[in-house]
Order: structure tokens, then C-alpha cells, then sequence
């Protein structure tokens, strides 16, 4: 079926489609029209299409499951971004660098490093950035009043982290529920695939397995990187030496303070929150004196307070 067509043609905005029915689907989204609505939450949708995959999220179905770790979605298209994880594929490429990634929302956000545009500006000390998000995130440090306006604060209320999105709070919320805590070593987790890939770390289970070497891994992730050793892709290259490489080992999360670079996300809170905060939360049981860190509680407890039981989690 020719796409570009005048025969089913928007007379809108010029876009052309399939069929007939595609095209009445598509008007919609001009007219404002949503004729199918949920039966549970009354919600409305402008397809048919968009109601039935709605309708999974009341009813938890998850028809699509993936062959390699039988993973379930809601979506045939989630499942098709979540086998990227076990073939490595990587379909968008950026046209500067040629740095490839699996998904276009991050290639996005990747072209943003090529940019030398910096719209978004603090009104308190002048700095620019290229992303609104990083704005936000170096607004905090100035205090709420001086967050850009028209950003909300969901703050939580147990480690008083900010964020924007009332959704992002709710997701940082199960770090600290019991609901995906390791009953081995207590340790929270942000949902049920990141506890029960920690919990295969325990058992010592290795689901993931090298078609070539029969190599065995926790994580699909640490297969991927496993892989390159046998194929020998190096898409990693420095832009100095032109070197290659397998791994990244790129710092990608730059602290708005100071511009110091760090590997991951957890290590740049680590970092804002051992460097930039005078916060210290950990307490010693023994005689009340406060730390930034739960490292630096169990080094003091072990040697000014030895004889005591230590007692610090």
C-alpha cells in the first residue's frame, strides 16, 4: 500500500495514510473525538487499538512474551524494544558521532551533548544548560523558591529527594517499602525485576547463557557485554586516539555544581550527597554523632567504639 498516496490524504495538515479507516482514525486527532471509552475508569481513547492495550492495565494481561527470558508486555511494540536487550541491537545512530543506542528517546537526549545551544538559564547564578532537566536538577541546590517556574516538587519523605513528576516519586517510593526488599540482606529495591535480579546474585543463578562459550550470567546486560568478545564490535571510540572499545566506561552524569563526571546515576547522588550536602543522616547508637554516609557510621563505630556490639545495618 503506497503511504504517500494523495487517495487517503488529511486535508489538515497533508499527511497521508493506509486506508480509509486509518484516515478516520487520524482525523480525530484534529477533531478532538474520542468515541471509545473504559468501562472501568472511564477513560477515552481516540482507536480502538489504544483501548484494548489500555484495557491491559485493569486486567494485568501481558499477551506478548519473550522467547529468550519469558518476560511478558502489555505491548507488542515494548516487546520488540525489549529484545534489543538480547540481540544488542542498537537502531539509532547519531549522525555526528555515529554512537548508536537502542532507543531513539535516548538518542535524543544523546544529541544534546553536540548541541552548544544552552537555552534553559538559572536565574540565580547565571549557569546554562542544554536540557530543562538538568536546569531542575541544579535549581535544587539554589532551594525550591528558585526552581524554573511552572516545575512542581514531589519531594519524598524519607531521604528528601526532589523530583518533578509525581509518577518518578511514586517509582523512588518502592526503594524504601519493604514490598521489594532482599529477605537476605534487606536491601530495597526500585521494583520486582531489579530484587529478583539481586536475588540471583545469592543463589548464585546464572538464567542468561553464551551461545558461543556457554559462559553463564546474572544479568542480561552483563551478556550483552560478554557478546562483543566473541563478535569483537568495539563501538565505544575515543575521539582523541580513536581507540575502540567494548565497554563504554563513559561518565555521563555530570554534577550541575561542580562538572565533576561519574559512571552512573547512583554515584552522582552519592557524590551531591557526600560533597554539596551538609545532610547526615546516619547516626551512631552508641554516642549519637552523625555521618554522610553509612561507610563512614560503620568506620567510626569499629574504631572508636570497639568494644561495643556495632549494631549499624
Amino acid at each position: 500500500m503506497n503511504v504517500h498516496s494523495t487517495k487517503y490524504k488529511c486535508t489538515e495538515c497533508g499527511k497521508c495514510v493506509r486506508d480509509s479507516s486509518a484516515l478516520a482514525i487520524h482525523r480525530r486527532v484534529h477533531s478532538g473525538e474520542k468515541p471509545f471509552e473504559c468501562t472501568v475508569c472511564s477513560k477515552r481513547f481516540t482507536a480502538l487499538h489504544d483501548l484494548v492495550v489500555h484495557g491491559r492495565t485493569h486486567t494485568g494481561e501481558k499477551p506478548y512474551k519473550c522467547h529468550v527470558c519469558e518476560k511478558a508486555f502489555g505491548e507488542a511494540g515494548k516487546l520488540r524494544k525489549h529484545m534489543t536487550v538480547h540481540t544488542g541491537e542498537k537502531p539509532y545512530k547519531c549522525r555526528v558521532c555515529e554512537k548508536a543506542f537502542r532507543q531513539s528517546s535516548t538518542l535524543r537526549a544523546h544529541a544534546t551533548v553536540h548541541s552548544s545551544d544552552k537555552p534553559y538559564l538559572c536565574t540565580v547564578c547565571g549557569k546554562r544548560f542544554t536540557r530543562r532537566k538538568s536546569l531542575t536538577e541544579h535549581a535544587d541546590h539554589h532551594g525550591n523558591a528558585h526552581r524554573p517556574t511552572g516545575v512542581e516538587v514531589y519531594a519524598c519523605t524519607q531521604c528528601e529527594k526532589c523530583f518533578s513528576n509525581q509518577r518518578y516519586l511514586q517509582r523512588h517510593m518502592d526503594v524504601h517499602s519493604s514490598r521489594n526488599k532482599c529477605a537476605d540482606c534487606g536491601k530495597c529495591h526500585r521494583d520486582r525485576r531489579a530484587l529478583a535480579e539481586h536475588r540471583r546474585r545469592h543463589a548464585g543463578e546464572k538464567p542468561f547463557e553464551c551461545i558461543v562459550c556457554s559462559k553463564r550470567f546474572t544479568a542480561p546486560r552483563d551478556l550483552v557485554v560478554h557478546n562483543r568478545t566473541h563478535s569483537e564490535e568495539k563501538p565505544y571510540k575515543c575521539r582523541v586516539s580513536e581507540r575502540v572499545f567494548s565497554e563504554s566506561g563513559k561518565k555521563t552524569y555530570e554534577c550541575s555544581l561542580c562538572n565533576k563526571s561519574l559512571s552512573t546515576a547512583s554515584h552522582l547522588q552519592a557524590h551531591k550527597r557526600y560533597v554539596h550536602s551538609d545532610r547526615r543522616p546516619y547516626e551512631c547508637p552508641h554516642c549519637g554523632k552523625l555521618f554522610k554516609t553509612n561507610p563512614d557510621l560503620r568506620k567510626h563505630v569499629r574504631r572508636i567504639h570497639t568494644d561495643a556490639k556495632p549494631n549499624v545495618m
